[in-house]
């Protein structure tokens, strides 16, 4: 009789283990597979992408630039080719939400400051005010780190085009002001192939957990 139990148990003691792996392959198999979007203009609120482009469906990615960084470096594409990256547009008098957007992105610095693929990259909106020597105050009073992330500025019009036509994150500012612009709480995470991936609300730590986390995916990918 014992002998009966004893491989009673070991019968159903299989039986669980079976189902349970059972159970799991079917689980991993109907699971979605992680994906992320890939952005065009016309994917996206037209307030925040220039009328040029607005059309646009298909094939769209990060234009060619050349700006100047807090440490007077000219910064062009070659220097984030191959990288994933995440872009914002900020100036550094901003009382109300750069504070927290700088803050926010400052965490994400400290996430991927040992993975050699991501990088940072900021854009001001004022470079009239914002100089060399403004940004490079600001870089350090925000714990930039020079070899991940870059705090630009240049041609007001070269900015106001890479915001509006290929980022697609800035709102046009006054009508009447060429070349106006009204930065807004969005980071842009940017493929290795200059690709728009996402979009995050700069000011909230869950998106901010996302944007990690979608970084991580592009990297691996």
């Amino acid at each position: 009789m014992k002998a009966f139990f004893y491989k009673y148990r070991i019968f159903f003691g299989v039986l669980l283990v079976f189902s349970a792996i059972t159970i799991g392959l079917f689980y991993n198999a109907l699971k979605p597979e992680k994906t992320l979007p890939i952005y065009n203009p016309a994917d996206v609120n037209p307030e925040l992408v220039d009328s040029t482009v607005q059309y646009v469906s298909k094939a769209h990615t990060i234009a060619d630039f050349s700006f100047v960084n807090q440490n007077g470096k000219t910064i062009t594409q070659k220097d984030y080719e191959g990288k994933v990256y995440v872009a914002d547009f900020f100036f550094t008098t901003c009382g109300s939400i750069c504070p927290k957007m700088t803050k926010n992105l400052a965490e994400v610095q400290a996430a991927i400051k040992n993975n050699p693929k991501v990088m940072l990259l900021s854009h001001t909106v004022f470079p009239e005010t914002d100089s060399v020597p403004v940004l490079k105050e600001y870089a350090l009073k925000h714990g930039v780190i020079d070899s991940k992330w870059n705090l630009v500025t240049g041609d007001k019009k070269e900015i106001y085009t890479m915001a509006r036509k290929s980022y697609l994150a800035v709102k046009l500012g006054k009508p009447e002001e060429l070349y106006d612009m009204v930065h807004t709480e969005n980071f842009v995470l940017v493929d290795q192939k200059r690709r728009v991936r996402g979009f995050y609300d700069g000011t909230k730590k869950e998106d901010m957990a996302r944007l990690i986390e979608d970084i991580t995916f592009l990297c691996a990918n």
